[in-house]
């Protein structure tokens, strides 16, 4: 099992969840003191994830285990959250939730409650085991869609209001975002700034202009698909490699679910870029070209590599274990430009934030800069893929790639090709 030493205690990167610890502890305890009050029955996919539990011997070993392995000497976990006590509290925790709404903090966000309750279990072999089984992610999918339903109703605008520390068009969120109404599509006269939903306001659409495409007809440049920080950039490589271990090397057959396509990309170069809870989370063509194939895989959602540090935003520092096993989609694009060829956006579900719709369809004509979809409630990571022949110049814009980058414009240079010779 992972453990850290107090002066250990790591944060996250993406603002999904706070900075501020004293403000995600009393955050979860807030949500146990109303899960404890809670003496009615489950919800129906909470009730059906319990079942299941009690009725499949490998689910029942797991999730004790997951319990059993976090010491009982100590009420916190390493990163200083109340502990979760056993797979009966987690379901009553879970069933606290689903009516939630993130709201706004200026440390950042509980936007992950899912992950909050998880954080220590994650980091277990137990936890390991559960959270990578196909059937406890088929629950687990059902319980995430109904809270989906809920993000996408009228009742969760309850947040977009003018509170001063919660608010999301509170005096905190309007410092944090101070050019919000400027950037997108809104309207501030409206109840909610025209809003429908939490859903509505998170898939929000930048203004016409905001973010104008690099060289629109120069199909020489490649631009970037999120608004995202450079987290790696890899060369050469390979069909299959051990991800699972500490460095968490790509593999292509995985990361592509054994698409006829994957060959293509051996001995090529991956790039990888992470999103933060404030940023757009639509995805445009990084290229000019035509879409030949969209590809929806299911996968984990709280699965992260055994070999990192608990993490209590995971699986942030799993990202590249995750672009294997984790809920994504692919688009294979056929560019424009020779140099190019047959290339690859990956959005990359992380945890709750996994809803990835695709908007494109194969067959299609797509412009440099044009939408091809969303994350809907995040979704915090990425991949473009290019052939091994893609001679690539890129522009990280004065950064390493690192968990400690920042965000790079969506549609500005990512990268330049070179002329093939």
């Amino acid at each position: 099992m992972n453990t850290l030493k107090p002066s250990q205690k790591t944060f996250t990167v993406g603002k999904w969840m706070p900075s501020d610890q004293e403000t995600l502890s009393a955050w979860l305890k807030k949500i146990m003191e109303k899960a404890d009050k809670d003496t009615g029955p489950l919800l129906p996919s909470v009730e059906n994830l319990k079942n299941f539990i009690e009725n499949d011997a490998k689910a029942y070993m797991f999730f004790n285990q997951m319990f059993d392995q976090v010491s009982r000497k100590q009420k916190e976990s390493p990163t200083g959250l109340p502990q979760v006590r056993d797979y009966q509290h987690m379901l009553r925790l879970f069933n606290a939730i689903m009516t939630h709404t993130p709201e706004f903090d200026e440390t950042g966000l509980v936007g992950c409650p899912f992950n909050a309750i998880l954080d220590w279990s994650m980091a277990t072999t137990g936890g390991w085991a559960g959270f990578i089984n196909d059937k406890v992610n088929t629950h687990l999918k059902l319980i995430l869609d109904e809270w989906a339903v809920f993000l996408r109703s009228h009742e969760s605008t309850s947040v977009l209001n003018d509170d001063p520390k919660k608010g999301w068009f509170g005096e905190d969120a309007k410092k944090a975002m101070p050019t919000f109404v400027d950037d997108f599509e809104c309207d501030p006269t409206k109840p909610h700034y025209g809003f429908k939903s939490w859903d509505d306001f998170f898939t929000r659409k930048f203004r016409e202009g905001v973010r104008p495409v690099c060289e629109p007809e120069n199909n020489a440049v490649i631009v970037n698909a999120c608004e995202s920080a450079p987290y790696r950039l890899q060369h050469g490589v390979q069909l299959r490699d051990r991800f699972w271990i500490k460095a968490q090397p790509y593999a292509l057959q995985f990361m592509m679910d054994n698409d006829p396509f994957t060959e293509q990309f051996v001995g090529g170069t991956i790039y990888q870029a992470f999103l933060s809870a404030l940023s757009y989370h639509r995805w445009h063509s990084p290229v000019s070209g035509r879409v030949v194939k969209t590809k929806l895989i299911e996968g984990t959602y709280y699965s992260e590599s055994l070999n990192t540090a608990l993490d209590p935003a995971g699986p942030d520092y799993s990202q590249g274990y995750i672009s294997e096993v984790a809920t994504r989609g692919l688009i294979f694009i056929e560019a424009d430009n020779p140099d190019i060829g047959l290339m690859c956006f990956m959005a990359i579900g992380m945890a709750e934030v996994s809803t990835c719709d695709i908007t494109v369809f194969e067959g299609q004509q797509v412009k440099k800069g044009q939408e091809l979809g969303m994350f809907h409630f995040g979704g915090s990571t990425h991949c473009l893929f290019f052939g091994p022949h893609v001679d690539l110049e890129f522009d990280l814009h004065g950064q390493t790639p690192s968990l400690d980058s920042h965000n790079i414009p969506i549609n500005a240079r990512l990268a330049t090709v070179k002329k093939s010779k």
